[in-house]
This record gives C-alpha cells, structure tokens and sequence, in this order.
C-alpha cells in the first residue's frame, strides 16, 4: 500500500509540475501549439484531398467509359457468350472490387442497302456504365432504336422519324460478330464499332455480280421501327444503332449471347483483374484493359498523391523545427531550475521525461486544434474547386492527432539532450 501511495504521489507532482510549466510559460506554449496546429492543419488537409478525392474522382473517371473489356477467343462462342459465362466473370470482376457491368451484341444489318452495325444492349447497365453518353431524347425502348449522330446526319433523322432496318444472315457470317483487336489508345466500343462496320463493307462488296450490286444488296425492306433517341459522344459509338437484345432477337430470329462484356472496375489493381480472367483458360475468353480511361485515372491518382508527399515533407519540417525551437528556449530559460534539481537528486532521465511530456502536451492541444481546423478547410477546398462534398474520416483524425504527438516529441529530443546534460556545478555557480 505504501509503495502505491508513494507513486500514485509522484504521479500527481509530475502531472503538477508539468502545467505549473506550461502556465507560468504561457506565451512559449502558445508558440509550440500553434507550431503543431499550423503543421497538423495542413498535413490534414492535404491527406484529406490528396487520399479521400482521388479516390471519388477515380470512381466518376470510371463513368466515362469501361476500363475492362472481355471478348471470346478466336474460334471460341461463335453464339457469342452465354449468359452463365457472363455472370461467371461478372463474380470474378466483382471479387476484386467494386464494378459496373454492360454486354454488347452486334449485328450487321442495312438501312436503305447501306451497312450499318445495330447493338443489342440492356439500356439500365449500358446508361450506369457510359454516364458520359449524350442522348437527345430517350434511350432505346421496344420498337424504338437510338441512332448515332452520324447515322441521324446521313440519312436526316429526326426524333420520330421510321426507318426500316434489315437483316440478312450472309451479312453476319461466323466470326463476323467477334471484335477486331482493340488498340492501344481507344475505348472498347469504338474498336468493336469499327471491326463490325468493316465486316458489313466486306460483306457487301462480295455480293457484287458480273461487277453490278446485287439486287439482294439493293433490297430495302425491313422491320420498322421509331427513332427515340439520337446519341451524341464524339466517337465511334455515333456511327452505330441501338435497340433493345428482345428487338434485335426478334429482328434476327436468333437469341445470342454478348460479342463484348464491359466493366468498370474499381480494384486497385485493373492489371490483377485482368490477368486473373486470362488465367482461367477453361473460360474461352480474353480480358483487356482500355488503356485510356486507366492511365487518365492512374495519372490523376499520382499526380496528387506525389504533391502530398511533396508539401507534407516540407511542412512536418517547418512543424518540427518550430516545436524544437520553442523548446530550446524553454529549456534555456529554466536552466537555472533544472541545475537545481538535478544538484537535489533528479536524474537526468526525470528531467528529460518531463520536458518530452511536455512536448508531447503541446502536441496533442496543437494536432486536436489543427485537424479541426484542417477539415474545415478541406471541405471547403473539396467543395470550391472538386465540386465534392468530403465527409469525416475518423481514421485520419485519429492518426493526425498521433502524429502530430509523435511529431513534437521527435522535435524536442535535441532540446532535451542539451538539457540532459547540464552540470549543475557549473549553473550553481554562475549565480
């Protein structure tokens, strides 16, 4: 019992003894804190910009298009991929985060004996997966089609307007769905776009006889339908029809499965998910990465998070050598009290745990000022030039807060060496 009380005693001078420091020095705590405060503030800020809104940016990145593209291998679903395929890879992209997913299937068909590629798609997963499409009037319902810009502008198609669309199965002969290989630099539809358009050019140009059209190719009869939509994106994606898979069935008279499968994924890795789809080779299909809309993305993520580490650096910097100079004169100013104390017996280690606490102390006050204070101003920055609104992140509050402690200890240790060392002697006799 007596050694409990003799150390919750010693406790309590500590504790004692280290406010009675701060308060009869109040205008040098006030420095070290704010010291912390400007320091943890910025560092808040930034981290809460630099890590929470690339993060949001990289996730409307992704509206912009798919990042992933699965097609079937050569010689492989020349029905296209059946649904239990899709929803087999659907489970794998899901497995490595977050994704939006759309199936494409593409038909050659004529309108007015020209070529011209009509997709099938499921208008709510195509419209989540390409938020970035520009549509004048309404997407595709039954009996209605969406035309591209260009198709509108070749042939002065309006809202409203009819136009019968045919098709011929010798247009769409096996491995005329399967999309050419995509190219480095553009997204996945406008390369399915052009390997169909191509296949329909091609199949028309065989169909001449004795150097004269065909009168199979001239032929304009064809399933009616209303145009409902016209689709403005700037690439390839204006030159192409869409309609509903149940329309395009009906059309064709056969139900097949999707000639393409898009994703947009929100893994860490898109490399990770893509190389996992391409290591199951029972699957018979290959995933690739849309390069554009993965760089744009990694660009922007580097980009700030280069800048953080960059400003955090020199902030902690200024942060410390304001800590650490505030404590040196602290320390110089005691140096009378602290020769004392250690001529009556206080070990150097004593005096150097308190002076850290001390620190420490101001730290605290300075990292719960400073993230308060740095929040505020990142909502304010996410809202003013991201458009974003930014929410707490209490594991950012809790680790600035510890940082900014750990901070203004590190920055006292010189102080406290120095103070560590005094000789009583020599103080002692000085006065």
């Amino acid at each position: 019992m007596a050694g409990k009380s003799y150390m919750t005693s010693n406790n309590s001078m500590f504790i004692t003894m280290l406010f009675s420091a701060v308060f009869r020095r109040k205008s040098r705590a006030l420095m070290a804190v704010i010291a912390t405060l400007v320091g943890a503030a910025t560092l808040f800020c930034l981290a809460a910009i630099c890590l929470v809104v690339p993060q949001q940016m990289s996730d409307e990145m992704r509206a912009y298009g798919a990042n992933i593209i699965v097609t079937p291998i050569e010689g492989e679903w020349k029905n296209g991929i059946d649904r239990a395929m899709v929803l087999h890879t659907n489970d794998m992209v899901l497995a490595k985060g977050a994704m939006r997913s759309a199936t494409y299937r593409y038909e050659n068909v004529r309108i007015n004996a020209a070529p011209y590629v009509l997709a099938g798609i499921d208008v709510r997963s195509v419209k989540s997966l390409n938020k970035h499409w520009n549509v004048d009037g309404s997407w595709p319902s039954s009996g209605n089609v969406m035309v591209g810009r260009d198709v509108a502008l070749a042939m002065g198609l309006k809202i409203g307007s009819r136009i019968a669309i045919a098709y011929r199965s010798s247009d769409n002969a096996a491995g005329s769905h399967k999309p050419a290989e995509k190219s480095a630099n553009k997204p996945a539809q406008n390369s399915v776009a052009n390997s169909s358009e191509e296949s329909a050019q091609n199949s028309s140009q065989q169909k001449l006889v004795e150097g004269r059209v065909s009168t199979d190719i001239m032929d304009t009869h064809g399933t009616t339908f209303r145009v409902c939509g016209i689709l403005d994106t700037g690439g390839a994606e204006d030159s192409m029809l869409y309609a509903l898979n149940a329309d395009v069935n009906s059309l064709t008279g056969v139900k097949r499965g999707a000639d393409v499968i898009a994703y947009s994924s929100s893994a860490p890795s898109v490399d990770a998910v893509v190389r996992s789809i391409n290591d199951m080779t029972s699957m018979r299909v290959r995933a690739q990465q849309v390069t554009k809309v993965t760089a744009a993305d990694t660009g922007i993520i580097t980009m700030l998070r280069s800048l953080f580490c960059i400003v955090s650096l020199v902030v902690l910097v200024l942060m410390m050598v304001g800590v650490s100079t505030t404590i040196s004169s602290i320390v110089q100013q005691r140096r009378n009290e602290i020769g004392l104390r250690k001529a009556l017996g206080a070990s150097a280690r004593s005096i150097g745990v308190e002076f850290t606490a001390e620190a420490g102390l101001y730290g605290f006050v300075g990292g719960i000022a400073g993230t308060a204070v740095g929040y505020v101003f990142a909502r304010l920055l996410a809202a003013m030039v991201f458009a974003r609104d930014l929410g707490v992140n209490w594991w950012l509050v809790v680790f600035s807060i510890v940082f900014s402690v750990a901070a203004s200890c590190v920055a006292a240790l010189p102080p406290v060496l120095r103070a560590s060392k005094i000789d009583p002697a020599i103080v002692l006799r000085e006065e």
